[in-house]
């Protein structure tokens, strides 16, 4: 009988290994999920190299966008049922610290998240411990749909957020997304869903700008984006603006594209201890708002799963290719190379 699967763990900065882990049996109130698709984002690369570290616990194992399949429940465990598709929701927050009590569980000041401090889905299965489960991380699914779908859950209910952060889009308003890669797409879908009148996608890898417009994106290279969002406005600016490469000059430049009284997101995560220089004035005399978006809460990922389950976005040109654990170096390398879009690993091949 086999008592041993294979894990992709972190055992330090730039040491990751694919070895042997012990086969997770649930215990009192925990869940064993049986993982059939972990899709790899930048994060995942920063940690693997030891940029990120906040967090992340030597001898974890990687993987935050997870779909799979409840396998076993501990004792005392109510309202999951084995064999039920199911994703986590990977912030696992305290419940009674200030940003927990004002409804921002992800913001916790004593928050675990999957992937980073508890072991995550780079494995064929996954134990979510009994406090994940208390406070409803494991969000399982009414319709079932592909695997690669549902592991867009987690960074889709991250987007969520930030789109309520800046207060979403408003129907026929136009929106400039900066980055075509699966972030940059998934807010695409999510704002031409919600009523944007146009959404402009600047991206400078063309394979990347084709799926962007395969969506209804009007699409431009970076050279040209000041000119196109010009043209496509009367030179009046977007309403909204968002920023989805974490590259220091796109704070600037995105208060520059903006419409009097427009919306900015920086929702990309800018290299940590960075600087930005800006024109502060812009914002003052143009009355802009900015928002910044950091990860999300169980509700986000409720509402993710809806609109996955929903088929209000399409996860077909944003999961590209798929790889088994075995090739997980192919996978990161892939991810590296911009090779596609976003890049799935299936543990269970």
């Amino acid at each position: 009988m086999m008592h041993t699967m294979p894990a992709l763990v972190l055992n330090g900065p730039g040491d990751v290994q694919l070895t042997e882990k012990p086969i997770p049996t649930p215990g009192p109130g925990e869940v064993v999920l049986a993982v059939e698709a972990t899709t790899i984002c930048g994060t995942d690369l920063r940690i693997m190299s030891g940029e990120k570290t906040t967090g992340v616990r030597p001898g974890v194992t990687l993987g935050h966008e997870i779909a799979g399949r409840i396998a076993s429940l501990g004792e005392g465990v109510e309202g999951l049922t084995a064999g039920q598709q199911a994703t986590v929701s990977i912030v696992v927050s305290c419940g009674t610290c200030r940003a927990c009590l004002t409804g921002r569980e992800h913001l916790c000041s004593r928050c675990e998240l999957v992937g980073y401090g508890i072991d995550g889905g780079l494995a064929p299965w996954l134990r979510v411990p009994a406090r994940a489960v208390r406070r409803g991380n494991i969000i399982s699914v009414a319709a079932e749909m592909p695997a690669t779908r549902l592991a867009l859950a987690e960074p889709l209910s991250c987007v969520l957020n930030g789109h309520r952060r800046h207060s979403g889009v408003n129907p026929g308003e136009t929106v400039v997304i900066i980055g075509g890669g699966a972030i940059g797409l998934l807010h695409t879908e999510l704002n031409l869903a919600c009523g944007a009148g146009r959404v402009i996608v600047c991206e400078k890898h063309a394979d990347r700008r084709d799926r962007a417009a395969a969506t209804g994106a009007v699409t431009t290279c970076p050279e040209h984006l000041s000119e196109v969002v010009a043209e496509h406005t009367g030179g009046y600016g977007a309403e909204l603006v968002i920023v989805a490469i974490g590259r220091n000059e796109l704070a600037e430049e995105s208060l520059s594209l903006a419409a009097p009284g427009g919306r900015v997101s920086w929702f990309a995560g800018f290299p940590k201890g960075s600087m930005a220089s800006i024109t502060p004035n812009t914002v003052h005399y143009q009355e802009l708002t900015v928002s910044g978006g950091s990860n999300a809460g169980r509700a986000d990922v409720h509402r993710a799963v809806d609109m996955l389950e929903g088929g209000d976005i399409d996860e077909a040109p944003i999961v590209t290719h798929t790889f088994g654990l075995s090739q997980w170096t192919e996978a990161v390398d892939a991810v590296r190379g911009h090779a596609g879009v976003k890049i799935a690993i299936d543990p269970q091949r």
